[in-house]
């Protein structure tokens, strides 16, 4: 595969690659407002047939799902028909819960806020800002301006503030991030090893580049981490 680097990338030669972009619309609708959680099912080729999305009552269903269809035609170039998005709301008002019952709550995975880069001479800042909730956390990294070693410092800097967010990142150390590509398409490409002496896990994670590079370096380390963190126990090695 051939690295390279621009992040002013305008991706009108990219082929979209079903499973990762479906992923990648279900991370983006899950950011909307009163949206708790998202499941999009497609068909064989890759096209969304069903959109299930469980929301709160902050606003109405319609709404929603009207919202929903903007995000997939915008970001994503999807026309949803709106007979395929179905919305079921929860009652989220915590006051009704009997004292002592404690309710089951939504994962809520860390996303990207945004990513700042800023250049002084030979060196470069790069800052990120990963939301999960209410939480947000920024992190930082410093290194060399040089392009290749970019995807390394965004990666870094969303690695550090994604340990302010899950203590278990701790176990998570950076081996490669590059950007790559894969027939026409640009992919974000980072490995990652979870260490928990005497066990090492080397873990893969990616995101088609859409908006810009960072961003798609920040969603890939993202990747590699969202789905396991939880499963990294003292004495237990991610799977």
């Amino acid at each position: 595969m051939t690295s390279d680097w621009s992040n002013d990338d305008s991706s009108s030669d990219e082929e979209p690659e079903s499973g990762t972009e479906l992923r990648e619309l279900e991370d983006e609708l899950c950011r909307l407002a009163g949206v708790l959680a998202v499941r999009v099912v497609g068909d064989r080729a890759g096209r969304p047939i069903e959109v299930h999305v469980l929301a709160d009552h902050s606003k109405a269903a319609k709404q929603t799902v009207r919202d929903v269809r903007a995000v997939a035609q915008t970001m994503f170039g999807m026309e949803l028909d709106h007979r395929i998005v179905s919305v079921a709301q929860l009652n989220t008002n915590e006051q009704d819960t009997p004292v002592g019952i404690d309710l089951p709550r939504s994962e809520s995975r860390p996303r990207v806020g945004s990513i700042q880069v800023e250049d002084a001479g030979l060196r470069a800042q790069v800052r990120v800002v990963l939301t999960a909730g209410d939480n947000e956390h920024t992190g930082y990294a410093e290194g060399s301006i040089a392009s290749l070693a970019r995807p390394q410092l965004v990666a870094t800097a969303a690695l550090d503030a994604l340990r302010q967010l899950e203590p278990a990142a701790e176990a998570v150390h950076i081996t490669t991030a590059e950007i790559s590509r894969i027939g026409r398409t640009r992919v974000a490409v980072i490995t990652v090893v979870y260490v928990d002496p005497p066990t090492e896990l080397v873990v893969s994670g990616s995101a088609v580049v859409r908006r810009d590079r960072d961003d798609a370096v920040a969603r890939a380390l993202l990747d590699a981490t969202n789905r396991r963190l939880h499963r990294v126990e003292p004495g237990h090695a991610a799977r």
